[in-house]
């Protein structure tokens, strides 16, 4: 089994398991020391893995990291770890105290199913503030895997992981600002664009007018951006020749439609789908098409890769649909939105064949 396949294979057991685990210790026993496994350490070798290892912090003495991760004789990595509930973002200065007093380059603060990794980027010695990689287990992004595979330990290397990090960290930042002017734009962000078409001066309440042009216009690019590719998509989706034949329960076919639209319960249950299926695939890989007779949900949005097609007529006409061996469409009938959850089984194994 390969590193990202034992990535994903965690990631269910953290979802079958965290409602059972009530303390900290047993939520290193259960996610974080199998997760030091996976990256290739002997969690009961001392030469590999040093647990409550001692980090005296000025007149502090006694203060103890969890586990810290040794190569070639030096800690490379400092983990603290916390209770899988409980929000990481209250522990990270805890964490920059143990960091200042060791030889670690790396710090990774987590709750074992979140984990934050740090290093010294801004200033020598002293932990940044923000970590440069996050990996969510309940939030998977394929690239992160990647990044995660570095610190393996038949892949560790204190330059390469470095040289990446530094893009890393800035790269989510300016992702964020993005996210963050784009919904609320700073004055700054307005007078840089206002001053490109405006050749006057920006006055409060030219300001305060370029604000709200600026917003919309952000909003019909994205929006416009979504329509090209839903275009495509919806002719993409007139070239499909899956067979389909009789469900073994009476449904009623959807009527074909001059205008295709996309219903607030058509997206529902996509969102339902994406959520049974993300314990095996990163939900970002979860697409879907609307059609005049059904609404298809794909992986990667890929023709190919289908995992189900949902059927809604009415609210007493609904059904959900997947292919067989012989690529026939074998159709059910459902009675509310919840009974797509009956085919969770379904669903996963499906998604899981296209994991790779």
């Amino acid at each position: 089994m390969d590193f990202k396949d034992l990535i994903i294979q965690h990631a269910e057991k953290i979802t079958k398991l965290k409602g059972s685990i009530e303390t900290e210790e047993a939520t290193k026993n259960a996610f974080i020391m199998p997760f030091i496994q996976i990256l290739g350490y002997d969690v009961f070798n001392p030469l590999e893995i040093i647990p409550e290892m001692i980090c005296d912090i000025g007149l502090k003495k006694g203060e103890k990291i969890d586990y810290t991760i040794i190569k070639d004789g030096e800690p490379i990595m400092l983990m603290e770890c916390k209770h899988w509930k409980q929000d990481l973002s209250l522990y990270d200065n805890q964490l920059l105290r143990y960091f200042h007093v060791s030889k670690a380059k790396f710090g990774i603060l987590s709750n074992g199913i979140k984990y934050k990794f740090y290093t010294d980027l801004e200033l020598p010695n002293k932990m940044d503030e923000k970590p440069f990689l996050e990996f969510d287990f309940e939030n998977i992004k394929e690239f992160q895997i990647e990044e995660l595979k570095k610190f393996h330990k038949s892949y560790f290397d204190l330059e390469t992981i470095l040289s990446t990090a530094s893009e890393l960290k800035y790269a989510s930042e300016l992702k964020q600002v993005l996210i963050t002017e784009f919904a609320s734009p700073s004055p700054d962000f307005v007078k840089l664009f206002a001053k490109k078409v405006y050749v006057g001066v920006i006055t409060p309440k030219i300001l305060e007018q370029f604000t709200e042009i600026l917003k919309r216009s952000i909003s019909n690019q994205i929006n416009d951006i979504i329509s090209e590719r839903l275009k495509i998509v919806i002719k993409t989706n007139s070239n499909d020749d899956i067979k389909t034949i009789d469900n073994k329960e009476t449904f009623v076919e959807k009527p074909i439609e001059n205008k295709i639209i996309t219903t607030d319960e058509e997206l529902e249950g996509y969102f339902i789908v994406k959520s049974i299926v993300r314990q095996v695939i990163p939900s970002e890989r979860v697409t879907y098409r609307d059609a005049q007779s059904y609404f298809a949900i794909f992986i990667d949005d890929n023709n190919r890769k289908l995992l189900c097609r949902l059927h809604f007529i009415s609210e007493t006409n609904m059904g959900i649909s997947f292919l067989n061996e012989d690529k026939k469409e074998i159709k059910y009938k459902i009675e509310k939105l919840d009974d797509i959850y009956n085919y969770s089984e379904d669903l996963i194994r499906i998604a899981g064949l296209y994991t790779e």
